[in-house]
């Protein structure tokens, strides 16, 4: 089966590890993610200003891309990317007026009417390939590992674009679940990382960032689990300023779910580029002998 695939920038750079485990796991499940053609960056954030329509141009020119490649759906990877195709892609369909302004304004693409379904990759591991079939065909069970599920903001917030429970979310506890390790609960699995607060307020991030890897550790997690390449950057890339500040934190590894279902599934492990995250993930993974 093919599926369209929006990647995204930061996928392409930072994030090889989400993209490249991603599109490898998905081939050894049977599923070939098709990239669109001549995509651009999405906007980072959906915008909230009502007179503020040029900002929600670049999400929807992308699900154009979609709809010339002949396809009704596209999967993303990265939570923002969701978040912000997804909830352009509503405005459009539940705006009669804005959209007529946005397809006057962008008078040599198409019209566009929210024809395309804006997917997450879990939804697709759930809904689709089903969690059941993703153990059947796991080679490398994660057994031993003790994992914290960490969702953020984008994937679950405001509820109608949500990919599962709001308060109480399970997808990613499913998932790890069906790649045998042990999901551990902790209280701030949904809170907000600070997102772009790095840019401006870098001391707050740290704090956030040390209450929440502190939270998943009290919690007997060894490491956290996420699907966002800038939740990743403040968890994982911070943890320097984090040993230097607080005395009894020792850093602790952070995943993005493609590169621990890659391991699962027994890929190499070149493609989850874990160079590319703080410390040594694969160490923990070595320990755990789930690789070699």
């Amino acid at each position: 089966m093919d599926l369209s695939y929006y990647p995204g920038c930061t996928l392409k750079t930072a994030a090889k590890g989400l993209e490249d485990s991603a599109i490898a796991s998905m081939n050894a499940l049977g599923i070939r993610l098709v990239e669109i053609e001549r995509w651009n960056c999405c906007g980072t954030v959906y915008s909230l200003a009502e007179d503020d329509l040029a900002h929600h141009l670049a999400p929807v020119r992308n699900l154009i891309r979609v709809k010339e490649q002949g396809s009704d759906r596209v999967v993303t990877l990265c939570s923002f990317c969701y978040h912000t195709l997804k909830r352009a892609n509503l405005l459009v369909r539940n705006d009669g007026e804005k959209r007529k302004t946005l397809n006057d304004f962008m008078e040599e693409e198409v019209d566009y009417n929210g024809e395309v379904e804006v997917l997450h990759l879990l939804e697709v591991l759930r809904d689709e390939v089903g969690w059941e079939a993703i153990t059947e065909k796991v080679k490398v069970p994660l057994q031993g590992l003790k994992v914290a599920p960490y969702y953020g903001c984008t994937l679950l917030r405001p509820q109608d674009v949500a990919i599962d429970e709001v308060e109480r979310p399970t997808i990613l506890h499913q998932m790890m679940k069906s790649l045998g390790a042990e999901a551990v609960d902790f209280p701030y699995a949904t809170e907000c990382c600070g997102s772009f607060q790095i840019v401006g307020n870098p001391d707050f991030i740290n704090q956030r960032a040390w209450e929440i890897l502190s939270s998943a550790i009290r919690c007997g997690a060894e490491a956290i689990v996420l699907t966002c390449p800038l939740c990743h950057f403040n968890l994982s890339q911070r943890q320097p300023e984090l040993v230097k500040r607080y005395s009894d934190f020792q850093g602790m590894p952070v995943f993005y779910f493609t590169q621990l279902l890659a391991i699962a599934l027994g890929i190499d492990p070149e493609v989850c580029h874990f160079e590319l995250s703080y410390g040594d993930p694969f160490s923990l993974l070595k320990s755990r002998k789930v690789v070699s």
